[in-house]
């Protein structure tokens, strides 16, 4: 625990019995990630960016790449500082991050008219904020609910996913009326306040609370607490880390390209292509509490398996895609999204499951590298492939491929570790 970051006592949040109070946390957490999660509306931003800056679809996708590689490296320096400083000072300090990284995307652009200034702005320093400030209100739900540990933190980063509901559509209208740089701009501003408000309010349970009546069940989550180093070790270890890699590579790709294979491939007008954006939104946003509730029930092992199978029908459908096909397009990639909404859920859940939670910020600031690595491949794969093949086949045949791999890992691998 946080010396002096803690509830002060057991028995009262926000002036309620801490059973119902302790619900408030998870709300907080929901609102900040749709700040944070504004992120996976970039596929709105990125036609406008290609020609404001006259690049192609790899260099258009370069901030998204970049922003998603800080968040994970972040990550990792983001549980460290939560074990220090608490989840309301990491809070304001990545809310700052955050916002000043859209506000000036929306300022130094316009005096240094290129995409690089874009990647270091959104990419380096809005990016960094989120990877800072995610991991608190994730880790404030798992201390709140032991018991429900799954369902809280699925629907405390469900507002991340489901973010583009809301900021794709705002996002689509702010370009529409004054450009790219002027949406993150006002967006940038919203977010700072938000973020530095909410996580004032951020705070642990005091050290040994726990729901009435409630006990720790015995098994891997009782006896297992791995720090860092023993956790690496492990082959359990390897299987969470290599298919949450290959979760987020093709969930990030999916939301990458939503908009450009709507209207290029699907033949869908902007607005369209921006509405369906916020439609996949709110499949991404129910992935969280559905697949952090489908762990809870059929173990890590089973909730991934069906994500990446999940995975793989979607993308061997979408090379049946072409123009007019609008029903098969908008599934396929609901389920995309669905399914990194459902990774989100699971890689935390299961590295508590698997590792304890004593360890858990500095431990799943380790398996979320998995996020950023599968960011930078996505980009790389779904950018390659258009900038190459004129169209995203290949790509999908990659995830294909990829997600048969991961579910003969999920089946060999992803078992609770031996305690030696």
């Amino acid at each position: 625990m946080v010396k002096g970051k803690q509830d002060s006592g057991t028995g009262n949040v926000f002036g309620m019995k801490a059973e119902s109070g302790r619900w408030l946390f998870v709300v907080l957490g929901f609102i900040i990630n749709i700040c944070l999660g504004s992120v996976y509306a970039y596929s709105v931003f990125k036609g406008p960016i290609q020609k404001l800056f006259n690049v192609g679809a790899f260099e258009g996708g370069l901030p998204f790449m970049v922003f998603l590689a800080f968040f994970a490296i972040l990550m990792f320096f983001g549980g460290r500082l939560l074990e220090k400083l608490g989840p309301k000072m990491v809070g304001v300090i990545g809310g700052i991050l955050v916002g000043g990284g859209w506000i000036l995307s929306g300022l130094l652009p316009q005096v240094f008219p290129s995409i690089w200034m874009l990647v270091i702005t959104y990419g380096v320093i809005a990016g960094a904020g989120v990877g800072l400030a995610y991991g608190g209100p994730i880790a404030v739900a798992s201390r709140w609910f032991p018991d429900r540990k799954g369902l809280a933190v699925g629907l405390t980063i469900a507002g991340f996913g489901g973010s583009p509901f809301i900021t794709a559509y705002v996002s689509s209208k702010l370009i529409a009326a004054s450009g790219p740089l002027n949406a993150f701009l006002m967006l940038g501003i919203v977010f700072l306040v938000l973020i530095i408000l909410l996580s004032m309010f951020l705070r642990f349970p005091a050290a040994g609370w726990k729901p009435s009546g409630w006990q720790l069940a015995t098994g891997a989550a009782a006896g297992a607490d791995l720090d860092t180093g023993k956790m690496t070790k492990t082959s359990t270890f390897w299987g969470l880390f290599l298919s949450y890699t290959i979760g987020c590579l093709a969930g990030l790709m999916a939301i990458g390209i939503s908009s450009p294979v709507g209207t290029e491939l699907i033949n869908l007008d902007a607005a369209t292509a921006a509405m369906l954006v916020g439609v996949f939104a709110i499949f991404n946003g129910a992935g969280r509490p559905l697949f952090g509730w489908l762990t809870d029930r059929i173990k890590p092992r089973g909730s991934s398996v069906v994500s990446l199978a999940i995975i793989l029908v979607a993308s061997l459908i979408m090379l049946q895609a072409s123009k007019g096909t609008v029903v098969l397009y908008t599934v396929c990639f609901a389920a995309l999204w669905l399914c990194l909404g459902g990774w989100l859920a699971i890689a935390p859940t299961s590295t508590t499951s698997f590792f304890g939670p004593k360890h858990y910020a500095r431990n799943y600031g380790v398996v979320f590298f998995a996020y950023g690595i599968g960011a930078i491949l996505a980009n790389v794969i779904s950018g390659q492939s258009k900038d190459l093949f004129g169209n995203y086949n290949v790509a999908f045949i990659i995830t294909a491929v990829l997600a048969a791999i991961g579910i003969v890992l999920c089946i060999f691998l992803m078992r609770p570790p031996k305690i030696k």
